[in-house]
């Protein structure tokens, strides 16, 4: 369309990243904007960041660095900085990255509009406040496009556990959990456009407590059965958990709702008492296995998935070795491991930190293990009869993509599946990446 502007945005991080940078092309659309895939024809460039990751803000400057050609060559492009390194180190971008017109942290995003306005005038625009406002009040109206079988949702954002090594609570701020009629109008309006499986998101998803319909704060258990009533939604997920917000109602979920899948992403980090109390996590290992067995009990097929950190400050060979056992003893069908590294402004940042090779050698170890337990998880699943949501078409003629019911990426032979059908399939085999089957039950 004549007089449209293209906008280009790369995702960096976790999930809700991909939501909000979804987000962010839909509020942009309001000021003239459409998605383009390529920078170089883009008339604005958007790094939406993370600051999980080791050196993150160091990666941004390199990345606007291969923007600078760009820059320079169409002084006119707007280039801007969001996310969470855009949260915390704001004022920094703008003082050392000249090319950047623009800086938005998570939580006010949906002011694009107002931002790329100023910089039409040739003014910069920076804005990491926490406003008062709800940012999803201001991003109610979403545009009817037709939908892939799979969305991410947003129902909750922010950390009020204050972990010794993470930045969410200052980049992302207090929890905060959005209205259940608000949630509920969004999945319906997903459901309409083609989603057939909701992921919900949060920092800490579980500590849900959004307003009910009735007046009432409701838990996460009862928004997913809220959510489970919708006709045309047909799975529900969510991520990212924490053990001590694993309530008996959503423990009970598990196993009294069909349509939330078996799979749980619910975060240790370690299995050492002595590390977990350094990093504030407010648990201990014991009280976590115990809780993997509840979990289990209500559903016995239940894939559990972990995130860990090694080489904390001032971990022994003997706290590593806790780790390793944990794991033994819990056995992960998905798990993410990182070498701790500092994060500026957090505690563990401040303490003795241990030395790179030894953070190498027990990643390795560790990742060793998990590897091996993936696996295991994954032949496990020969044989056995598991739903698939067909996603995309695969690589070879008449194969299609989709997920099983425990995340399992599954491939199957059929022409006639399209994404969004829903079908029950055999698994035949486990390669080393995906499984494949043979569909035994038509799509629905």
């Amino acid at each position: 369309m004549a007089g449209q502007k293209k906008l280009y945005i790369k995702t960096y991080g976790c999930q809700m990243n991909v939501y909000d940078s979804e987000r962010m092309t839909e509020v942009m659309a309001r000021a003239g904007y459409v998605g383009t895939e390529t920078p170089e024809d883009a008339d604005m460039i958007l790094l939406n960041t993370c600051h999980i990751r080791e050196k993150a803000a160091e990666k941004v400057y390199s990345e606007l660095g291969r923007f600078r050609p760009l820059k320079e060559a169409r002084p006119d492009l707007k280039v801007g900085v969001a996310g969470c390194v855009a949260q915390a180190e704001g004022e920094e971008i703008m003082r050392r990255a000249g090319l950047v017109d623009l800086v938005v942290g998570p939580q006010s995003y949906h002011r694009l509009p107002e931002m790329e306005a100023l910089v039409r005038e040739g003014k910069k625009a920076l804005d990491t406040d926490f406003p008062a406002i709800d940012k999803f009040d201001a991003l109610s109206e979403r545009p009817k496009a037709k939908r892939g079988p799979t969305a991410f949702l947003t129902v909750q954002e922010g950390c009020d556990k204050f972990c010794a090594f993470c930045v969410v609570p200052y980049t992302r701020g207090a929890e905060a959990s959005r209205p259940a009629a608000r949630i509920l109008a969004e999945a319906r309006d997903l459901v309409e456009r083609g989603v057939r499986e909701v992921t919900l998101l949060g920092q800490n998803v579980n500590a849900y407590h959004g307003a009910g319909e009735d007046g009432s704060d409701w838990s996460l258990a009862r928004l997913i059965g809220a959510l489970a009533e919708i006709d045309g939604l047909v799975r529900i997920r969510y991520t990212t958990s924490h053990p001590n917000d694993m309530q008996d109602d959503l423990i009970a979920a598990h196993g009294a709702c069909d349509k939330l899948m078996p799979y749980l992403h619910l975060p240790v980090q370690s299995g050492s008492d002595r590390i977990l109390k350094r990093m504030n996590r407010g648990h201990d290992a014991e009280s976590y296995i115990r809780l993997i067995e509840r979990i289990r009990a209500a559903r016995p097929d239940i894939l559990m998935s972990g995130d860990f950190i090694v080489g904390f400050p001032e971990e022994t060979e003997e706290d590593f070795q806790a780790t390793l056992d944990l794991i033994e003893t819990v056995g992960y069908g998905y798990a993410y491991s990182f070498k701790y590294s500092p994060r500026p402004g957090t505690p563990a940042a401040e303490r003795d930190q241990l030395d790179e090779d030894v953070k190498s050698e027990r990643l390795q170890r560790l990742q060793a293990l998990l590897t091996r337990q993936q696996r295991a998880a994954q032949d496990a699943m020969i044989g056995r009869e598991v739903g698939v949501l067909i996603e995309k078409p695969g690589r070879l003629p008449g194969q299609m993509v989709g997920k099983s019911d425990h995340l399992h990426a599954v491939h199957v032979t059929d022409p006639d599946l399209r994404p969004g059908d829903l079908v029950q399939v055999e698994i035949v085999e486990s390669g080393s990446n995906s499984l494949a089957g043979r569909v035994i039950a038509p799509a629905t």
